[in-house]
């Protein structure tokens, strides 16, 4: 590292801006965090604001925004100038030219920031709430803050609804983290991710800046953190939801009763950032709040694949900016028609979106069915989006008679079952499928439950939410196994489990649904349909038939889709009660030490 802060001080050539394609003013400045770790931020200003003209800002908190950007491959030392992480919505937004300060913080350990990374813990929450108080106090500020990022830079927007810093005024929030726990983990089940992604970050955490950072910057992103890795590394890999560790990185029932504005998406074919207590979160927040949920997976809300929108349709710029304008900025109605926009933007499996008032809809009913019992093997060896022939003892299957009329389900389907196992950490999966006429099998929805005691017992599993049109003739399937090892990371027992008794609640809408929006089936769609469609042997499928309790027809619409109802109380977010209520979370905040910026701003062009 001296060598990089000598060649900063000889001015060698061949520094490689993070080019623009639009110009801005650039300056960084350091402030302490609520226990004095120095953070990083970059400011980003349009050229012909005046240095102090007060603005409204939006920032990006963010592990992400190296100035030689992330670890190999992408990290290039020659690099220099901010990252360009959200150059994209910079360009497509005009939000500089539009009269908005872009403030890019670094989360502790990363880029810039000293001190100690952990996971969206008590630390990382607390820079989000400095860096917002931060910025919301500079003179160059109007004071009002809107936080902006996607995946872990969209769970940092959700860590500051949580903490509620004076200055936070709006939130937009694609693809995030609700609860630590739930990324790594659905219910005890580990996924495939457990290991390799903390390591990833410890190589992102200990990536340097580029040659033409300033000493403090270099000394920061390369300052010792063993210690950090190993404890975090220890939290991440303890499977017990109510540890101190994940309870400390639950924002579900933290952020309910929040009033901060948001603007979510959330894909309902995510393979990152699960909808798991997506649905949860939404609905416990108190103040005015946006979404876009659909069938995509872990892009941007305008980003584009082969010229077309990742999620669909276009718009999302141009909504998140009514939104920013209307509360950030401060702008009445009439100037940021925000309210006019639909509340919830809902994409179904057959690729149409709609509008909805509340989701899941006001009219879903829960239908409950009592499922085919027996016994699994808890090998591992069951895939949940493939065929298994000639394994009936890795599988359960119940499937439903033909539907008369076409069904639409929306919500989250709930498994309940009274099962004996011989051994603790037994695993069990449940999977609910859409079957055509023909056998072709497609994934509705799925949960997964670590059974930690052995013997007789009783467990409710709330599955991920989806909404999904089954025309008629389509059959309803359910599966009760010990794995989808495609998915989780499951050690088998070897042990049968034993199935006594099983039900599944199902919700379908009363009402249809005959106005759309524009959109198309999103690339993530299509690929779902064509790779993970599989046909199920007739045979088991017959031999599994079972009487499902399965809706009337929907009733013809006579006006809007129904009200939401007010969300009642909720243990842990969206945690069934048969479960218990955890303690409160551990984490307590300091309040803001703040510092005026340093540096001198710079052109970028």
């Amino acid at each position: 590292m001296v060598l990089a802060a000598c060649a900063v001080g000889s001015g060698l050539p061949g520094h490689a801006q993070n080019e623009a394609p639009f110009a801005y003013t650039w300056k960084e400045a350091y402030f302490p965090s609520f226990d004095g770790t120095r953070l990083h931020a970059d400011i980003l200003r349009d050229p012909a604001a005046s240095p102090n003209a007060k603005q409204p800002v939006i920032l990006t908190v963010s592990p992400y925004t190296n100035h030689a950007s992330q670890a190999p491959p992408d990290y290039w030392p020659l690099q220099e100038g901010p990252s360009n992480r959200f150059f994209d919505f910079l360009e497509q937004s005009h939000a500089l030219a539009r009269g908005y300060t872009y403030v890019i913080v670094d989360l502790r350990g990363f880029g810039g920031s000293a001190g100690c990374t952990d996971w969206g813990g008590p630390g990382e929450q607390g820079d989000v709430k400095a860096a917002v108080e931060w910025a919301g106090s500079q003179p160059w500020s109007n004071g009002r803050v809107g936080v902006f990022g996607k995946s872990y830079d969209g769970w940092t927007g959700l860590m500051a609804i949580a903490n509620r810093p004076k200055h936070l005024a709006a939130v937009v929030s694609m693809e995030p983290v609700y609860d630590g726990y739930r990324y790594l983990y659905n219910n005890g089940v580990r996924f495939q991710n457990v290991f390799v992604t903390p390591a990833l970050f410890v190589v992102n955490d200990a990536t340097p800046g580029g040659i033409a950072d300033t000493p403090e910057y270099l000394l920061n992103g390369t300052s010792p953190n063993a210690a950090c890795y190993v404890l975090d590394y220890v939290g991440q890999q303890n499977d017990d939801d109510e540890s101190a560790f994940w309870q400390d990185r639950e924002l579900i029932r933290k952020s309910r009763g929040a009033t901060t504005p948001l603007f979510l998406t959330q894909g309902f074919l995510e393979s990152n950032t699960l909808p798991d207590g997506a649905f949860s979160y939404f609905n416990g927040l108190a103040g005015p709040k946006w979404a876009w949920f659909g069938q995509w997976d872990h892009v941007r809300g305008y980003e584009k694949v082969d010229d077309e929108f990742a999620v669909g349709r276009d718009g999302f710029l141009a909504e998140a900016m009514r939104f920013f304008d209307r509360f950030v900025k401060g702008l009445p109605r009439s100037n940021a028609p925000i309210e006019d926009d639909p509340s919830i933007v809902v994409q179904s499996i057959d690729g149409r979106f709609r509008s909805e008032r509340s989701w899941p809809p006001a009219d879903a009913t829960l239908l409950t069915t009592k499922l085919r019992v027996g016994s699994y093997t808890d090998n591992a060896n069951n895939y949940g989006d493939s065929g298994n022939e000639g394994n009936g003892k890795l599988r359960i299957w119940s499937v439903s008679q033909p539907l008369r009329t076409p069904a639409r389900l929306a919500g989250e389907p709930v498994f309940h079952a009274s099962l004996s196992t011989l051994v603790p950490h037994a695993n069990l999966v449940a999977n609910v499928y859409d079957i055509d006429p023909k056998g072709r099998t497609l994934m509705i929805s799925r949960g997964a439950m670590l059974l930690r005691s052995a013997g007789e017992q009783t467990v409710s599993l709330r599955m991920y939410g989806q909404d999904w049109l089954l025309p008629a003739g389509h059959r309803v399937g359910v599966t009760i196994s010990g794995a989808n090892s495609e998915w989780w990371q499951h050690i088998q027992t070897e042990t049968d489990v034993v199935v006594k008794g099983a039900t599944i609640d199902l919700p379908f809408l009363r009402i249809e649904r005959t106005g759309f929006l524009h959109g198309t089936a999103t690339p993530r769609l299509e690929s779902v349909r064509k790779n993970e469609t599989f046909s199920e042997a007739a045979s088991t499928l017959s031999s599994a038939a079972t009487t499902f309790v399965l809706p009337s027809a929907m009733q013809r619409p006579a006006t809007a889709p129904p009200a939401p109802s007010k969300p009642g109380p909720a243990a842990r977010g969206d945690r069934l009660p048969a479960t218990g209520v955890p303690a409160e979370p551990l984490l307590a905040l300091s309040a803001l030490a703040a510092a005026a910026a340093t540096g001198a701003w710079r052109r970028r062009a």
